[in-house]
């Protein structure tokens, strides 16, 4: 959308004001929300209705003396999002400056779903951030930044929400995934590890509150101001980061993800996303990983592209527009109040890499115009609702304007990333940069226990290196690549640059990152974040979910003697096949949720995972319980593909669920066989999309439940041999009601509460077992006295 597509939108805005349509609006409004009912929470291309009412009226009131209390106490009510229903939710006031500087309703809110029901949550979201478009005309800068952010680290999911309380529009919100457990989990398997979130609550300066990982001495009280710790323990690995940081630069990267940490420094320069660690050190979460290295993670990105232009404390010390289109690549670089890119991009490898990325943001969303296209699309989403909202901050001209042109002091977002795109790739930091032009690897099909060799054909480098890893999580090893014709290389010198790996049996992720004198380049250019995987052909294509128990009251317990839920696995193929690496989860939005450890399954044999969330007993025991009400097991391999699932309903007591013919057919409930061959002692069914062939059915018998007796119909098509059984929850036969040949035609048999010896059976739940043509199909049935 250019500027007669703009003058477009202010004409109709035009007419909407003085027309009747602008108060059918609203009814247009909900009429989206109802339809957008069961849509992913944060779908960008749908705006959530989240409608919250408490019993207070005076609720504003109240949330405000909440925060200025400062105990983050919460006001309970209930929420209404997307046509779901919450009970007992948490609501508080969060913010600084977009608190403060906001006298109406519409102030930033967090809202905690689970603050009293445990794992209450929309999609398996507990807690809601909603922020107000403080600073932002345009009302796209923080969702536009995630979305950006999100192409090359991990970063939080966002979109939009209108928000209702006590049936009063409050108004548009951006809607901003909480970096809380369910994130770690999703990006770094683990949610149980150091978490920080960096927060100013002092002065920049040593000894200060700024979150400038400064080395203040070995006593982490030092560091209370200045940082909120998230999880149970991990002030002393902060004290140990900045020390390595500022004092041991040369190992900082046994402590910190260094190339994670360039990309974030480089997002907020090229974005000029300035209340951030480049410039007003706080605004950021940093999580230590399984691998031991802490992760900068974004947070709160509602001030990028130039809304907050503070060069300095006190006033008189901000950066004019023009001065923010030229920002130099390397702000703050030589200034010791910002360790994090002082030690850091002293090194001239780092600085390299640093710019690389910073091409590569420069390259792929704003030298080719995809910024500007994609702010008129969000814009596009939400323009009636802006339009609709009383409480908004800016005016719906300046909202039309903004992505474009300056709003007051606010720099429009064309006007600042097109100057100040050119003047960066013009930098001469940005010049002499090398290319890599292909990056291949042979032999085509790699084998288990195999030499792999990777070359890549690259123009005006003089060192090439090979990173590469066997499993997300993992760091990354590095090796040269030569240009001697000694690596399947081709000749000395040729440009085509050669190094082999030695494989076992997991796949390999790596990148090809090239240098000179002047700069580098990164194939993929999206590396460490992207790379490219070789698939090492293997066996995990035999192992399958085999059996499982969701509800194990006494069937077996565990050495410890705990009657736990379990998972078989079986290996139908001809080898043993490892599984290191490999993930085990019941939640398909948390594809590793527990790592198998250095573990085999044998061939033709059964493994047994005690699915009991204790992993400190020995043994196989993973981070989460089955539940016995429905969910998922899903079986993962090292790069997150599905080798096996399984969805599955409500569980009987000590039934369990298994493939019959062991190994390769539909899951049935059955007696469980913990550990073995999975027998024909079926007891119900879990698919009923069995193969069962269209000429034999079997009705489910009426009435059910029943008391004195219940009728039973089939029906064959064809004649033919006909048995049916009924079979009680353990499998063993309690009468034969028909083993005979019979005509094709339906048929009904009644059977009367009794066994074969002519006895009535007790209360509970039975099963009509109907085997013909050697197919065999299973009705369940409740008896009630």
């Amino acid at each position: 959308m250019k500027k007669n597509a703009l003058q477009t939108k202010l004409t109709e805005y035009g007419r909407l004001k003085n027309s009747i349509m602008g108060v059918l609006l609203l009814v247009t409004l909900l009429t989206f929300q109802s339809n957008a009912r069961g849509q992913e929470f944060y779908d960008l291309e749908n705006v959530n209705s989240i409608e919250i009412t408490f019993a207070e009226a005076d609720w504003q009131q109240i949330l405000a003396s909440y925060y200025d209390d400062g105990n983050d106490e919460r006001l309970v009510g209930s929420a209404v999002i997307n046509g779901a229903e919450f009970d007992s939710v948490g609501v508080r006031y969060k913010g600084n400056s977009s608190y403060f500087s906001v006298n109406g309703p519409k102030k930033p809110l967090n809202i905690k779903l689970d603050h009293i029901i445990d794992d209450q949550n929309i999609d398996g979201y507990g807690t809601i951030k909603l922020s107000n478009g403080f600073m932002d005309p345009s009302f796209v800068r923080e969702i536009l930044g995630y979305e950006i952010a999100r192409k090359y680290t991990p970063a939080s999911q966002a979109n939009y929400a209108n928000v209702y309380i006590n049936d009063e529009l409050i108004g548009l919100y951006s809607n901003i995934q909480s970096v809380d457990g369910l994130f770690l989990n999703n990006h770094f398997q683990s949610d149980d590890k150091a978490f920080f979130k960096g927060d100013i609550s002092g002065v920049p300066g040593p000894g200060g509150g700024a979150s400038n990982l400064i080395y203040r001495g070995p006593d982490s009280t030092a560091y209370y101001t200045s940082y909120e710790i998230k999880s149970d323990y991990g002030w002393g690995e902060m004290v140990n980061l900045c020390d390595t940081l500022n004092n041991y630069t040369q190992s900082v990267e046994d402590i910190l993800n260094v190339d994670r940490a360039l990309w974030h420094l480089a997002f907020h320069n090229v974005l000029l996303s300035l209340d951030s660690p480049i410039n007003t050190p706080h605004n950021f979460y940093l999580y230590r990983a399984d691998n031991q290295q802490f992760n900068y993670i974004f947070w709160d990105l509602n001030m990028t592209f130039g809304t907050y232009n503070r060069s300095g404390p006190g006033p008189g010390n901000e950066f004019t527009i023009q001065e923010l289109q030229v920002l130099d690549p390397f702000h703050n670089m030589q200034n010791p109040q910002f360790p994090i890119l002082e030690k850091l991009l002293a090194n001239q490898d780092n600085r390299k890499k640093y710019i690389a990325h910073m091409r590569t943001i420069l390259e792929e969303n704003f030298a080719n115009g995809w910024y500007e296209t994609r702010a008129y699309e969000l814009q596009d989403i939400i323009d009636d609702y802006v339009l609709a909202d009383e409480n908004k901050l800016y005016s719906f001209n300046d909202f039309l304007q903004n992505v474009e042109n300056q709003t007051g002091n606010i720099p429009g977002i064309v006007q600042l990333m097109e100057v100040r795109t050119e003047f960066l790739l013009n930098h001469a930091a940005f010049a002499n940069q090398p290319e890599i032009f292909q990056v291949n690897t042979s032999p085509e099909i790699i084998p288990p226990n195999s030499t792999l060799w990777i070359t890549a054909d690259v123009e005006d480098a003089y060192g090439v290196t090979l990173a590469f890893r066997h499993q997300r999580g993992d760091r990354f090893e590095t090796i040269n690549m030569y240009d001697d014709g000694e690596h399947n290389d081709g000749t000395a010198n040729d440009g085509i640059f050669g190094t082999s790996l030695e494989v076992n049996t997991q796949d390999v992720q790596y990148y090809v990152y090239a240098q000179n004198n002047d700069a580098g380049v990164f194939a993929p250019a999206r590396a460490a974040y992207e790379y490219y995987t070789i698939d090492v052909i293997d066996d995990l294509s035999d192992v399958v979910i085999n059996e499982f128990l969701a509800i194990n009251d006494a069937v077996v317990a565990d050495q410890d003697g705990e009657f736990d839920d379990w998972v078989e696995l079986y290996n139908t193929g001809g080898e043993d096949v490892p599984l290191l690496g490999c993930f085990l989860t019941d939640d398909e939005t948390n594809l590793f949720r527990w790592a198998f450890p250095d573990t085999s399954i044998a061939a033709h044999d059964y493994l047994i995972i005690w699915v009991d969330d204790d992993q400190d007993q020995e043994g196989l025991h993973t981070t989460f319980n089955l539940s016995g009400a429905g969910e998922s097991v899903i079986l993962v391999d090292q790069n997150g593909d599905i080798i096996d699932a399984i969805d599955y309903g409500q569980q009987d007591t000590d039934i369990s669920l298994g493939r019959y013919p062991n190994g390769t057919g539909p899951f049935l409930q059955m007696t469980p066989t913990f550990s073995a061959e999975n027998v024909n002692g079926i007891v119900g069914v879990q698919e009923r999309d069995t193969e069962i062939p269209g000429d034999i059915s079997l009705s489910q018998n009426y009435p059910n439940p029943f008391n004195a007796s219940t009728t039973i119909q089939y029906e064959l098509r064809q004649a033919g041999q006909v048995k049916i059984q009924i079979i009680n929850v353990l499998g063993e036969e309690v009468v034969t009601l028909v083993d005979t040949r019979a005509t094709g035609g339906k048929h009904s048999i009644v059977w009367n509460g009794r066994d074969s010896f002519g006895q009535p059976v007790s209360s509970g739940v039975y099963l009509s077992v109907l085997q013909a043509r050697e197919h065999q199909i299973v009705n369940k049935m409740t008896m009630m006295k």
